[in-house]
């Protein structure tokens, strides 16, 4: 026996002559020992298994005492007795430490061989108490696995009674303190089974006494929801990994009902919740984060919601590139956004990443990228549909997922309506101010009120009619409760305030239609025409048109040496004139009226209407065939919104002499900007871009032409003659009967700003529902009006603004503008200036989508349509082109415009101004202050991304 004792001691590898030696041990343990043999050989292997000096040595020591102990059970038991092993779990062994894994480890290995004897269970309980205390001194993932590891095998030791449920609430707390300090992948494969070792005892101590789940649970939230700590680790989404799906709901109400949770506490859960999404293979972690979100949206805790989703969304959007954390991540996405929409903020974030994703999806070649593709490209699509109106956005993301089919509207719906929050999307509006910085256009958004951005459109897009805003902005000593003084506040807010955007409500309460119902959408037009009438009578009312107010900016832009001192501003700018003759075809004679308009409404030609183009000899110059026969009369001049009477039939339908200039027009070279009608100022077909085939799915009634309609062709067909026939025969006073006659339209007056509405709204008696006309009508950037003076003159116009409608309804939908810096040619220009205008100054366009302001291009305008079938143009404003000479010498420039043209305002509105800008400055600063610095999770090797080797 000697000589055995002697030969373990010189073991130290695996070398030929040691293995023997260790397999001549093990087969003395077959022969009989005294007691104090045995005894000897317990202790050296002990000694061999917790103080070897190498692996090889305490793997000897493993199986000379399991070899002995299987043997000599009596003996062993004698050993391995209650006594020993408290001095071992409270006094350590040597040098190794008391919370050693080696010493848990070898208790498990001892345990395996007194399961006979009767004092077993006083083992048990005396480790049942330990093992207790060892966790609540929340020892690492190594310790604590070895525990659980030693519990899994032997349940007998899980503290019994209520030491049962504080045994799994400090297990909790344990695995909220894990950490893996390294980054080697093996080291984090241990860290991983660790973890998974800890918590799966839960599984099996919860199956056993479900009572202990609630507990359990009440310390998770208590752990995850502190302020105290640091963020706890996100291991813990281990612990949900075993709660039965079940019980989720009542806990979940639970916990949204508590008064006693503070929302601070109820973000910070949810916020380290989000985190576990980064936890590899977390299963029903994703299920807890949706069912927390659904329960706080039950509540109404709104403001937990969108701050959470605001500061969390794209962290979550950055998991879909890691296939191993994929699944979970989609799901919750999926829920944030369909969820969040009383804004575009969540979506916007995420939108350029998409592509990006895209891409690193497509690479990915497997079967999780695909699917995760296609649950994107749906998600995606609902996001635009439901935040239409961001077209230069959007095409880069629609562009990405052209290869993936359009999911039709009806499911688009059904997932929009079944993922919505029960509120009142107004209402949300005080609960996130957006203290963001300001567009890098430098222009100023507007903020929405509730479906208000028809207004928005309409004061974005006059705005930028330059001329106006500046001869607004110029009134002096007006009213300030007047409409006007409310439009020349805004007007110098959007210009001069430093925040992002403003909010018009006291414009809007003052300027909206008293039939508009609040919060409902509303037709811009119509807007557009109450407010510039509004405008111009109570101007007419107010009898304060002295001359200094007529000398206005405006007015010296238009013409330095012409005035209107009986014009009302709306008048001067927007103001124009049009005569209606009807010509008799029995008597031949000619009645006719004029009429004032600020727009002409633009009515689309009816199916397989084509346009011809015809002879000069026909002297297609409106009614001048029968000019000879036309007899003077009075003129009455209506009001200035007065809208143009629409056509419903018409002959064949001959070209007045209207024209465009642009890309893809021909136009004479030189010659001025106002001219007389020659043979070469006829008609020339705008050639557009071809129309999108799948906008076809969007349209109810077509024109049946192939051909993009232009706004050529509309105001071509607003102007073309019209005989008035059968049912709707003219009432002849001359002839005091019905007869046939052709009605003719003429532009006797050229306003400053023309502005066109384009007629795609209408009410179908047969099926009783509102209809859009989704035609696409290309816009050319420069066009020439004809207006009849004594003989035909030709005016340009460039355009400024179009006011786009997203929506198949006049009931709903959305609107935006795209606006231009409209800048005045001194000297007339040709069309290679044209072109260079048009292709080489994007900067020239902004889109103005409410809050939102970016730079755009007239190339995006043109597209709009093509990407976004519902997206069509709807008002067009174009300015007049002015070719008008210098001022005389010694004409003063207006004392009320600066060095380069800005507009000098009132002290008060200044003041007002300068203190809203500081207002806002600390606004900011307080922000900021509030804000709490987050610190970026370190991205563990196993979640690397799968296009990393590009970066």
């Amino acid at each position: 026996m000697d000589k055995i004792l002697e030969n373990m001691d010189k073991m130290s590898s695996h070398h030929p002559t040691s293995m023997k030696h260790v397999k001549r041990i093990k087969e003395a343990a077959n022969e009989p020992l005294d007691h104090k043999q045995c005894m000897a050989m317990f202790e050296l292997s002990t000694k061999f298994i917790l103080s070897g000096d190498t692996q090889f040595q305490k793997d000897v020591g493993k199986e000379v005492l399991e070899a002995f102990a299987q043997n000599h059970t009596a003996d062993f038991e004698i050993f391995f007795n209650v006594k020993f092993i408290l001095k071992l779990l409270q006094d350590g062994y040597g040098t190794l430490s008391k919370r050693s894994s080696d010493i848990l480890e070898y208790i498990q290995l001892g345990l395996k061989y007194i399961q006979g004897n009767t004092s077993v269970d006083e083992a048990f309980h005396a480790l049942q108490i330990e093992l207790l205390h060892i966790v609540c001194e929340k020892p690492g993932s190594k310790l604590c696995a070895c525990v659980c590891k030693l519990l899994a095998e032997y349940p007998q030791c899980i503290p019994s009674g209520r030491f049962r449920v504080v045994f799994c609430q400090q297990l909790v707390r344990c695995i909220g303190q894990f950490q893996c300090a390294s980054q080697d992948e093996d080291e984090i494969v241990k860290f991983l089974d660790q973890v998974n070792k800890v918590s799966g005892l839960f599984q099996q101590i919860w199956w056993t006494q479900t009572t202990a789940i609630i507990p359990s649970l009440r310390e998770l939230f208590t752990v995850i929801s502190s302020t105290e700590t640091d963020g706890p680790s996100n291991a813990l989404a281990t612990v949900v990994h075993y709660v039965p799906l079940e019980i989720m709901d009542e806990v979940i109400q639970n916990l949204a009902n508590d008064d006693c949770i503070t929302d601070v506490e109820m973000k910070t859960a949810l916020t380290n919740m989000i985190d576990w999404l980064s936890w590899p293979l977390a299963k029903n972690a994703d299920k807890w984060i949706i069912g927390l979100l659904k329960g706080l949206a039950a509540v109404k805790e709104f403001s937990i919601l969108i701050e959470v989703t605001l500061s969390k969304i794209e962290q979550v959007f950055s998991r879909l590139f890691y296939p191993i954390l994929r699944q979970g991540a989609l799901s919750v996405l999926k829920y944030m956004l369909l969820s969040f929409q009383h804004s575009p903020d969540a979506f916007h974030l995420l939108v350029p990443q998409i592509p990006k994703l895209m891409v690193s999806l497509s690479k990915e070649r497997s079967n999780s990228g695909i699917n995760c593709q296609q649950q994107l490209s749906v998600l995606v699509h609902c996001m635009v549909f439901r935040f239409s109106g961001f077209p230069d956005l959007y095409e880069p993301v629609i562009e990405a997922l052209k290869d993936f089919p359009i999911p039709n509207e009806e499911k688009i719906k059904q997932l929009i309506n079944q993922s919505a929050w029960t509120w009142q999307e107004n209402k949300l509006e005080p609960l996130y101010p957006k203290l963001v910085a300001k567009s890098k256009t430098g222009k100023t958004g507007v903020t929405n009120l509730g479906n208000t951005c028809y207004m928005n459109s309409v004061i974005q897009a006059l705005f930028m009619a330059s001329d106006f805003r500046h001869a607004v902005m110029l009134l002096k000593d007006g009213d300030s409760q007047s409409l006007m003084m409310k439009l020349q506040w805004l007007f110098a807010f959007l210009e001069h305030s430093q925040r992002p955007a403003i909010s018009p409500s006291s414009f809007l309460k003052a300027s909206s239609p008293p039939w508009f119902n609040e919060g409902a959408q509303q037709d811009c037009s119509e807007y557009l025409r109450y407010l510039l009438n509004r405008l111009h009578e109570e101007e007419k009312t107010s009898k304060r048109i002295t001359h200094g107010q007529r000398h206005s900016y405006s007015e010296t832009l238009m013409d330095c040496g012409e005035r209107n001192p009986g014009k009302t501003l709306i008048e001067r700018m927007f103001g124009g004139k049009m005569v209606t003759r009807i010509l008799c075809r029995c008597c031949c004679n000619v009645s006719f009226r004029e009429e004032a308009f600020t727009d002409l409404s633009l009515a689309f030609p009816p199916p397989n209407k084509v346009l011809q183009r015809c002879d000069h000899s026909v002297k297609i110059t409106g009614a001048d065939n029968v000019a000879s026969r036309f007899k003077q009369k009075d003129m009455t001049a209506k009001s200035p919104n007065k809208q143009t009477q629409t056509k419903y039939r018409e002959p064949s339908l001959r070209v007045v002499p209207f024209e465009i200039i642009g890309s893809h027009g021909k136009t004479k070279k030189d010659g001025p900007s106002v001219t007389g009608v020659t043979k070469n100022d006829y008609f020339c077909p705008f050639n557009s871009m071809p129309k999108n085939d799948f906008a076809v799915d969007y349209v109810e009634k077509t024109s049946g032409s192939s051909r993009c309609k232009s706004v050529s062709d509309l105001i071509n067909y607003f102007l073309s003659p019209e005989m008035l026939s059968g049912d709707n025969r003219y009432y002849c006073n001359n002839c005091t009967s019905l007869q046939e006659a052709e009605k003719v339209v003429e532009l006797t007056g050229n306003p400053h700003y023309l502005i066109l509405t384009l007629l795609r709204f209408s009410f179908d008696l047969v099926t009783m529902k509102h209809q859009k006309i989704l035609d696409n009508v290309s816009v050319p950037l420069v066009l020439k009006l004809p207006i009849r003076d004594t003989t035909y003159l030709s005016i340009i116009y460039d355009l400024c603004s179009i006011v786009v409608h997203s929506g198949i309804s006049s009931e709903s939908g959305h609107y935006y503008c795209y606006a231009s810096d409209c800048v005045d040619a001194n000297s007339v220009i040709g069309l290679n200036e044209i072109l260079i205008a048009e292709g080489g100054d994007d900067e020239r366009w902004y889109l103005y989508n409410d809050t939102r302001v970016s730079f755009s291009s007239f190339e995006s305008i043109s597209n709009v349509t093509n990407y976004f079938p519902k997206d069509t143009a709807y008002v067009l404003f174009y300015r007049q082109r002015l070719a008008r000479q210098p001022c005389p010498d010694g004409e003063p420039v207006s004392a009320d415009m600066g060095l380069y043209g800005e507009v000098g305002l009132s002290n008060e509105l200044m003041e007002a101004i300068s203190r809203d800008n500081l207002q806002y400055l600390q606004e900011e600063e307080k922000e900021a202050r509030n804000r709490t610095e987050s610190t970026t999770p370190v991205t563990a090797p196993w979640w690397r991304r799968f296009d990393d080797d590009e970066n």
